[in-house]
Parts: structure tokens; sequence; C-alpha cells
């Protein structure tokens, strides 16, 4: 996932301006001045938590004065003077909340869930009084009217064709009225964004399953049960074991875990996480937020908050990601039949008695995995130790394709000790950007994984990418090596991809720089390099037994490559259930009233034509963080639609020759490397030759393509 965090112009007041510009930022606040570490890489070991807030406060008040400058230039306005000026402004405010939310995200604690509480509807009320000032945008409105005579480059022209359409959809030709309609909805969802994602947060800490019998948790390996008493220690729970909750609704044990009612208690934990009716239930923070979008964007000329996201985006409207996603369905819907009927006969077959559950559906499909490939994880993970996967895996492949290398670091900063550093090399030999890792799950990290820049790239601002990658994996016992499952290898690969796109940047306009780009075409590098973990020449350089360095058996190899189609009704299926409750969600009109959670859920699980019963959202209503608060809201449809272009792209490279330094640098040129400099469109079809279709997918997924 990439992380939408707030920028520079995407989130004051005069007043409120106006009150903070009086406290000037000290200077030793390690914010007050760009850093002085390679790249201008957080100086986490001088940040301090009663940094931040003082320093957005600045930050803000310094962002005011500078857009007050450029609206009030006497000079009639130019697309330096103007356009460029605001690309040139923020400087103190994107240092700060560019590490304050990387941070929040990952390492958080009660004092920095203040400042976010605090601090978000006063950087939402910042973005309104650029985005709504009127002087403003007269200044933007006539150098658009004057576009055609300017002699802009293309990357100029598309800046400014995004900056006009980024004021009109920010309610710049509103009445004043509307507009202050407009800004208070605006603070009122900041607020209630940021409250879900601390409710949530605490909830999934609060509602990890506490076990007190170790018999309760046969199945588990002895790692991973040292891992659940080491958990419990660290609660003071001394004498038990304790499962904490991925963001998923799926939970990892529940493939291993023979005991049935731990399994269905891990799962109801996992369900109900978010719903215990406590200070820590979502569904009131969630009904308010839907139906305030919907009152927003009819403000802004929508029918929905549906039509007002996908305006910008690949797919343009909600039509065209639902007919999408429903081409997806029948398919879909007769393998899930299939799937949950093999799964009841095994159930039967090994003499057991009971109704398929979706708590059962890992535990027995891995059976019917084994049965018919003969594949076992705990047989694969000594092969996959995560420092191997990422440097002769990750960065492998990045070399083989792009030229890259790679040196760790130990003499920059970070803000929690497992964090890993590398600097990264283009393959001329200079210097790419800086990399952050942070693997390991933590009781204040945010769950998924993600992909977020601490400093983005620019010609214009000078500066190159430090890029970070998060994910959640259990971090081993003291002494033990961190085995990790296939799916986390490919998660490796997934949020690097993300990183490709943002080391490659190669703008001058930070706005259009990099990751700067539509959600459905954001995860089309990350899911495209998911392709090369299981690549033949990657997967020998990486897959090897850490006890011994014997490479991975082929047969082994085999098993993992034939099982990748396995099990594609569930794995597509809880994803395509999940991207259309978002679209559902945010498909209410303004007319409609606020809406009772759990009602709205089950209508809209029920109208999807699959196996919602068996085969549940990847997400439910009250824990999709990525729609409520991470800058996904109506826009989970992307990682399908991002599939197609990613499956077409590696069909393409597969048609050229596969794994090639030439293929790779025609990727790079084409795809990694534009960030928003052109339509998705058309950057897609430069590369392709084509528009994307359908068939590669359902191909990769081994479901029937209609052909």
């Amino acid at each position: 996932m990439k992380m939408m965090t707030w920028l520079a112009l995407s989130t004051t007041s005069a007043c409120l301006a106006a009150s903070m510009a009086a406290a000037a930022l000290p200077a030793a606040n390690p914010f007050a001045q760009p850093s002085n570490l390679p790249f201008q890489a957080p100086r986490f070991d001088r940040i301090k938590d009663q940094d931040y807030q003082p320093a957005i406060e600045a930050g803000i008040a310094e962002q005011a004065a500078e857009i007050t400058r450029i609206a009030n230039n006497p000079a009639a306005p130019t697309f330096d003077n103007t356009i460029v000026a605001i690309e040139r402004s923020g400087r103190l405010l994107d240092r700060v909340t560019s590490t304050f939310f990387g941070v929040v995200q990952a390492n958080t604690n009660p004092t920095l869930d203040k400042v976010q509480e605090v601090e978000s509807p006063k950087l939402t009320q910042h973005s309104d009084a650029i985005y709504l000032d009127p002087k403003l945008f007269a200044r933007v409105r006539t150098i658009y009217e004057q576009r055609g005579t300017l002699k802009l480059n293309p990357e100029q022209q598309q800046l400014l064709e995004i900056y006009h359409a980024n004021f009109i959809r920010a309610g710049a030709q509103l009445s004043d009225a509307d507009k202050s309609k407009l800004r208070a909805l605006n603070t009122q969802l900041s607020t209630l964004e940021t409250a879900f994602q601390q409710k949530l947060l605490a909830a999934a800490k609060a509602g990890a399953l506490v076990v007190d019998d170790k018999a309760k948790l046969a199945g588990l390996d002895d790692g991973a049960i040292a891992a659940a008493a080491k958990d419990a220690s660290e609660r003071k729970l001394d004498g038990k074991y304790v499962l904490p909750l991925q963001n998923t609704t799926q939970q990892p044990a529940l493939q291993s875990l023979a005991d049935r009612s731990t399994r269905e208690a891990l799962f109801m934990q996992s369900w109900t996480r978010a719903e215990k009716g406590d200070a820590n239930d979502t569904r009131s923070t969630i009904r308010e937020i839907a139906y305030l979008r919907a009152q927003k964007a009819q403000l802004l000329g929508f029918p929905t908050w549906g039509d007002y996201v996908l305006q910008d985006q690949m797919a343009k409207t909600p039509q065209a990601a639902k007919a999408f996603m429903k081409q997806l369905v029948p398919a879909l819907a007769a393998e899930q039949k299939n799937e949950a009927a093999e799964l009841q006969r095994t159930i039967a077959a090994g003499g057991e008695n009971f109704t398929l559950k979706p708590w059962d559906w890992d535990r027995y499909s891995e059976r019917v995995r084994k049965a018919k490939y003969d594949l076992d994880e705990n047989e694969v993970k000594p092969y996959l130790e995560l420092n191997a996967v990422l440097e002769k895996g990750v960065f492998y492949a990045a070399n083989q394709l792009y030229g890259l290398t790679f040196k760790r670091r130990t003499d920059i900063p970070v803000y929690q000790p497992d964090v890993t550093v590398y600097t990264v090399y283009d393959k001329d030999g200079s210097e790419l950007g800086l990399m952050y890792f942070d693997y390991f799950k933590r009781d204040n990290k945010s769950g998924g994984a993600w992909m977020s820049n601490f400093v983005g790239q620019s010609y214009l601002l000078k500066t190159k990418p430090v890029i970070y990658n998060v994910a959640n994996f259990t971090k081993p016992a003291a002494g033990q090596p961190a085995l990790i499952s296939f799916d986390d290898a490919t998660t490796m690969f997934h949020e690097f991809g993300h990183a490709l796109h943002g080391l490659f940047a190669s703008q001058t306009y930070p706005a259009i720089s990099g990751t700067a780009t539509a959600r459905d075409w954001v995860e089309f590098p990350s899911q495209f390099n998911e392709h090369w973990a299981l690549d033949p020449k990657v997967l020998a350089n990486y897959a090897k037994d850490y006890r011994t360095g014997a490479p991975m058996p082929q047969a082994l190899v085999d098993k993992i490559k034939k099982a990748a189609k396995f099990n594609q009704g569930y794995a597509l299926g809880e994803t395509v259930e999940a991207a259309t409750l978002d679209m559902d969600w945010h498909s209410l009109t303004a007319s409609e009233p606020r809406q009772d959670v759990d009602a709205f859920e089950k209508k809209a699980l029920d109208n999807m034509g699959l196996d919602t019963a068996n085969v549940p959202p990847r997400y439910r209503t009250s824990y999709f963080l990525h729609i409520w608060a991470n800058g996904y809201s109506a826009g989970y449809y992307a990682y399908l639609w991002t599939q197609m272009l990613e499956h077409a792209a590696y069909h393409w490279f597969m048609d050229h020759g596969g794994m090639t330094r030439e293929n790779g640098q025609r990727f790079r040129d084409l795809i990694l490397s534009r960030g928003h400099t052109q339509d998705y469109g058309t950057m897609f079809r430069a590369f392709y030759g084509k528009d994307p279709d359908i068939g590669p997918m359902l191909q990769e997924h081994g479901l029937p393509t209609g052909r």
C-alpha cells in the first residue's frame, strides 16, 4: 500500500495562521532547518515527541504567509510567480509532516496521538485556506486560460492543468457561504478520520486473543508459541499466551491452530474487534464519515463521494470501476462454490462432523493444498530468512532489472531500533536515494504494510528521495532467525515496487513526482514487482536454507508455483468483496440518512453474488482502515484495477524475453520514472501498445477467461 499522508498542499484560516505566527520556531528545533544528514534524512537522533507540534504550527504559519504573498503579488500572474512559487512554499511544513505522519503510523504513543488529534483539523483548515483563497485561484485561473500561449513544456502543462483541476475540486468556485460549509465539513471529517484511526489501533490491541492453556495453541510451531508467550509477557500476562491481531479479517494463526474453539475465538476477536460497544467501537464514527462525505460531494457538484473521488483516477467513474469488478464475479462465484465443497469434503474425510465456517477455511484449504501440491508453509519458511529475502531477493531483482546496488548504513539515525537503512545507487554508481525498512509488528504500529517518503524527489527543490517500507511481520524470539512466509516475501517485493516508483522519480515539480499519482495507478508498479519473487533466477538467489545454505529444492519451488493459483476463489474473492463494500458505502447520496452500519453491511454483502458467509471481505466496515482514514475511500478497487495493469505488463515482459536489463529500462523510462507527468492511459498504452484487458489477470489467477 502507498500510504496517503498529508502533503503540503493538501491540508488555516488567516486568523489561525496569524495566531501561530507569533510563536516562531526556536532554532534548536530539529525541523527549523533542513536536515544536514545525507539526503536530508530526518534527525531522529535529535527529534523528540515535543518537537512535532510547534514545528507543525510554525510550518502552517510560514506557508500561510508565503501563500498570502503569492496571492497578493502586484505583478501579473505567471507560471513562475504563482505555480512554481506555490511548489516552493511550505518547506518547513513538509519536513515536519512527512516525518510526523511516518512515525505516528509506525511507532506512535499517547503524546503523538494527541498531536495528531489536535493538528489534523488545523492542517485541514490550512489546506482550505489555500484552495479557497479567491485571489490565489484567480491567478491560477488566469494562467490556465493563457496556457496555449505560454510555451510551457509538457511537465509544466500537466502541472498547471492539475493545479487548476485541484482548486476546482477543492471548492474554489463555490460561493462564500458554501465555502464556509465546506470548511466545516473538512474539519469535521479530519477529526473523525483521526478518531477512527486511533480507535482502531486501540481496538486491535485490545482485541488480541489471550489464551490461558498452551494446549489450546496446538498446531503452532515452537517459534510462534514463543512469540505468543513473549507478547503476553510484554503485556504483563505472564504464564499466558497472546495472539495479536493483524489488520485483515483472517489471521495467520488460523491456518495452523488445531483447536476449533481457539480458531473461532480468534476469528471472532478479529471480526468484532471494533464492534464491542466500548470506547473503541468505530461504527458511530463510520456512519458520520460516510454521511458527511456524501454531503461534501453534493456541495462540490457530484452525485456521490465515489463520483468525486474517481473523477481524476484512471477509471474515471464509479460505474467503470463497478463494471470492471462485475466481470470478475461469475468466475469467482463458481470457484468459491467449488472450493467450499472441496473443503467440506476434506472435513468429512478427516472424520470430523461440522459445517464449514470462515475460521475453518485457512486450516482446511491448507490441507487441500498439501494433498494437491504437498506444500507445507512450514517447509518453505526455513528458506525465507528475512534479510536474505531483502538483500538477495528484492535487491537482486532490482539489480538485474535496473542495475541498482545497495549499501547498508549504520550512521543514519532511526525512529525505532529494528529499522534498517540503505543507500541506493543507480546503474552508473551515483546515489539515487535512501531506503528505510521497518518490518516487525508492534502494538503501537498500524496494521498492514505500506510505503511513503520522508523526503520527496524534486529537481526544483534539489532533493533526492528518502523512502520507507513498513510491514507487520512477527518478530522472532531473541536469538531466532526471522523466518517468513512466502506471502510475506511477496509483500516485501510489493512494497519495494512502490519504493522503485519513488526512487526512479525524475520530475522537476514535487506535486507530480514519483508516487503522487492516482490510487488506481500507484498500485500498478508495486503489484508488478511481486512477479519477480517467483522468477527462477531471483528465487534461486535468495531462497536458501538459513541453516545450511542449501538452495530450495526444485520440487518445492514447483509446488509453490503450482499452488500460487490455488484458493483464488477466496484470495481474490475477499478483495473483490472489500472493494465492492467500499464502493457501496461511497455510492450513498446526500439525501440518504445516516446508515446503520450493521444493516448496511449485511445488505451490501448479501447483494454481491458471492459466498460472503464462508468468504468474508478482507476488511470489514468497522476496521477498514484504508477507506476511513488512509486515503483509499472509493479507491480500494484500485488493487484489482492495477492487477489488470500489472498482469498485462508482466505478460508483455514474458513475451519480450522476461527479466532483462533492456526490458527493465523500458519499464523505468515509460512507467516508473514518469510520476504524474502524463495521462495514465497514455502512459500505459505507450508501454503495452494498447488498452489493458482483463484476460491476463484471470489467467494469472487460474480463472476461466471466457475465450
